[in-house]
């Protein structure tokens, strides 16, 4: 598999792995609904099934990883307002669903077979929104 494409794979598995986690953590200690948190989890497991798809070795995407000279490092958001809860489950839920949709269509390319997968995680995060947006 080309390089940049091990590079796109991983930084939105990570990004999206990562931002589930978030709104996992808010559903479980904010809202203290284990059945919303159960849902999350079950879409973080669910997305590293589908990673696992694409047979690539750990250490061939660590090795992919070029932080120092990606384009977009200069692009860190730093905003200085302070979130609430809201502001961190949309922002983080906005981020997963992004990342999916990347690894949706870039896996038509790495791994054809996984593509449904990742497009039903998407749909899924999308409706776990509409869910959680009901809390506040």
């Amino acid at each position: 598999m080309h390089r940049d494409l091990l590079r796109v794979i991983d930084a939105n598995y990570n990004r999206a792995k990562e931002a589930i986690r978030v709104v996992e953590d808010i559903a479980r200690f904010h809202f203290r609904d284990g059945r919303l948190t159960g849902r999350f989890k079950r879409v973080r497991h669910d997305l590293t099934k589908a990673f696992l798809g694409f047979k690539v070795p750990d250490r061939l995407l660590v090795e992919a990883r070029n932080s120092e000279e990606d384009v977009g490092r200069s692009g860190l958001i730093r905003d200085k307002k302070k979130p609430r809860w809201k502001d961190l489950l949309v922002s983080n839920l906005k981020r997963a669903e992004e990342a999916s949709r990347v690894l949706e269509e870039f896996s038509k390319m790495a791994a054809p077979a996984r593509t449904a997968s990742f497009q039903r995680i998407r749909f899924r995060l999308y409706e776990l929104e509409k869910e959680s947006l009901r809390k506040f």
